[in-house]
């Protein structure tokens, strides 16, 4: 879970799944005002006067969405300003997902939040009932002609729809150097066997390094990364249909088969002869900022980093993300499933949650549900962001990641889920499950005792 998220595609559906997609948090929050100084070109206001004169008007947005990925948003919404008149105040905050309910009980709601978890807003929805504003009918509209009935679904609580998805992404890569991987002999693995196998030569090859570098610390949202790594892992030991009925808690989060994938997790994660290379031991990886953890790779001190295509934007920018091998240079392959049939793809996004009923609040809604707004996003985002909005124009995608995972979300081979941590309610998902994970490797907690813990924190209606 994070935000440029990151979690542009069409929607497909693959069985039960869909092939789509940002959650958690970066770096320091802050709060940006747009001010008229755009990159893009003036807007043609002729497709902005469905939202009427909103001149004078003021937006508060409020989300887990920093820098850098925190211009690119507020890029977007010139043209919208622009051609309404309406300002929009963005703050973005590493203590998102602990400062919005705090906020709420105030009685100090954003007009507009984005929110990264359905389950953490059907938890809102159940605790605020009468200050979660459900989507204005302009933006319902916009929501069942542009999204997935899964898309919708995801944003709904009882049938009604509260939030419209914003951003999307894809979890399910390893990122690595192409060229230290042609210079070593290596191979991207195709299955997960071939994946043990690799980790396993590149640990007896250099002594001095680690095959795998990791980090989950992200303020309050410290140990998503975690959830994310057992999320792909459970898709991959026990199947889309068993991760369903977990996520569904139509099994105990401890069920022996989710106690099978955590040990999978523990057999590269805590062991101290695959991480952490370059940042220190296992209990490093609790401590270490999830978006630095990847910089090893450029000095050698490690091989292979799992993280989302939204990663891309933390790399520093003279490094190259592209395929093929160069100097400091990265890319990122397909985490694999147990063959090369079998293709699970995890994934998450974000969703925009209202708290006011005024007019340019609505317009503001209607207009962020919109393909307008989506190309809008896409034309200011160098990398690491697409929709689900079937009106996206995937040409306007400018990385090799983001094609990639435009690609993979496509096909309808692979079977996408959605970040499971992000469904379940916010006590489990965005609570219980990140501490836990994060005390499983920070502390050596015990397998059993994880998930022992997280079964323990889910309501009991």
């Amino acid at each position: 879970m994070r935000s440029v998220r990151t979690r542009g595609l069409v929607v497909a559906t693959t069985g039960a799944a869909l092939a789509l997609t940002l959650v958690g948090c970066s770096s320091d929050g802050d709060d940006n005002s747009s001010d008229g100084d755009s990159p893009a070109a003036s807007a043609d206001c002729a497709d902005y006067t469905q939202y009427g004169d909103l001149k004078g008007k003021s937006i508060s947005v409020y989300t887990s969405i920093v820098e850098p990925e925190a211009k690119q948003q507020t890029d977007s919404y010139k043209p919208f300003e622009e051609c309404t008149g309406a300002t929009i105040k963005y703050e973005g905050s590493r203590e998102f997902e602990a400062q919005l309910p705090v906020r709420l009980k105030a009685g100090n709601p954003p007009d507009i939040a984005y929110v990264p978890q359905p389950g953490f807003l059907k938890s809102m929805v159940a605790d605020y009932p009468n200050v979660v504003v459900p989507a204005p009918q302009e933006t319902v509209d916009n929501a069942k002609k542009y999204y997935s009935e899964e898309w919708v679904n995801y944003g709904s609580v009882d049938g009604k729809l509260y939030a419209t998805p914003l951003g999307a992404n894809v979890k399910s890569f390893v990122w690595y150097s192409p060229q230290a991987f042609e210079d070593n002999g290596y191979t991207v693995p195709k299955t997960w066997d071939d994946l043990t196998t690799l980790t396993a030569k590149i640990a007896a090859d250099h002594p001095d390094a680690k095959p795998w570098c990791a980090g989950i610390e992200s303020g309050d949202a410290t140990g998503w990364p975690a959830t994310d790594w057992l999320e792909d892992v459970v898709l991959r030991t026990a199947g889309p249909d068993v991760y369903d009925q977990w996520v569904n808690h139509e099994i105990p989060f401890n069920d022996p088969q989710i106690l099978t994938a955590l040990q999978a997790v523990g057999s590269i994660l805590k062991n101290p002869a695959d991480v952490n290379g370059g940042l220190g031991e296992v209990a490093s990886i609790a401590t270490t900022p999830w978006n630095e953890a990847g910089n090893p790779i450029l000095d050698g001190a490690c091989f292979l980093h799992r993280a989302a295509n939204f990663y891309q934007a933390n790399w520093d920018e003279d490094v190259k993300v592209q395929e093929a091998p160069t100097d400091n240079g990265v890319y990122a392959f397909y985490l694999p499933g147990k063959s090369e049939s079998d293709k699970p793809l995890l994934g998450g996004g974000e969703f925009v949650t209202g708290f006011s009923d005024r007019p340019e609040v609505a317009a503001f809604r209607t207009f962020l549900a919109s393909p307008q707004w989506a190309n809008e996003k896409a034309k200011v985002t160098g990398q690491g962001w697409f929709s689900a909005n079937s009106g996206f124009d995937s040409s306007l995608l400018k990385s090799p990641i983001d094609q990639l995972s435009f690609k993979l979300l496509t096909d309808p081979s692979y079977t996408f889920r959605f970040d499971g941590s992000d469904q379940m309610p916010g006590a489990v998902g965005a609570d219980a499950f990140w501490k836990q994970m994060t005390a499983w490797i920070g502390e050596d907690q015990a397998d059993q005792t994880t998930l022992d813990n997280i079964e323990k924190a889910w309501p009991a209606s």
